[in-house]
């Protein structure tokens, strides 16, 4: 399971800078730990935490459609930074066979422009809409697990940030960490790496050592 922003693409300048738009319309401002503080989070919290911050009032619904709009037009507008070796673990997973998803706390406009723009394709996606909690509950990776028909200590959760690692464990998965603007603590069932560039499938069974659920059943 691969989440999307810090994982496939390095979006988090993007963030930044539609944050940083959607907040001068709230007359106040905005800065790195800000944004640090926000990292892997949902929409709600994301509007929740710009509205407190700000001086003028709105409305959550329409800072949540400023927020999004402005991303949409970001990735429409920019080269997609694709971060390296995202796109070919995804490949070489599908060439495998292996069931895969997409799990996001993004919304799934946002979630539309990014794909739309690359070769990488999903079977399963589930995104913040999809979802009553978002991360780090662990309430995405059980449904896309569920949307899969796997059992979630057989998956692997590829992630960036503390609250997406934290959602992955909590489901039970196996966690690959590539930290981004944040560090990620280490914990049980987590491999840190510094990149996905050259990391390939046989890497990962020997980094877990295999599925001790799927080895009994088997």
């Amino acid at each position: 399971m691969f989440d999307m922003d810090g994982v496939l693409i390095d979006s988090e300048p993007l963030w930044f800078e539609a944050e940083s738009a959607v907040m001068a319309r709230l007359g106040g401002s905005w800065a790195p730990a800000d944004q640090h503080a926000l990292v892997g989070g949902s929409m709600a919290v994301t509007t929740r935490y710009l509205l407190e911050k700000g001086t003028r009032r709105a409305s959550p619904a329409a800072v949540a459609r400023w927020l999004t709009e402005a991303m949409v037009e970001l990735l429409n507008s920019r080269p997609l930074p694709l971060l390296p070796g995202a796109a070919d673990l995804v490949a070489e997973v599908a060439a495998a066979g292996l069931p895969y998803a997409l799990v996001t706390s993004s919304e799934p406009e946002i979630v539309e422009a990014v794909l739309a723009r690359t070769d990488t394709r999903f079977p399963v996606v589930v995104c913040g809409a999809d979802v009553s909690r978002a991360k780090p509950d662990p309430e995405g990776y059980l449904l896309a697990a569920s949307r899969l028909g796997v059992d979630p200590q057989c998956c692997i959760a590829v992630e960036d940030s503390p609250n997406g690692a934290a959602a992955a464990t909590a489901a039970g998965y196996l966690t690959v960490v590539v930290p981004g603007v944040v560090p990620v603590p280490e914990g049980p069932r987590r491999v840190i790496v510094d990149s996905l560039a050259g990391l390939t499938l046989p890497q990962l069974r020997a980094a877990f050592g295999g599925c001790e659920v799927c080895d009994t059943k088997s």
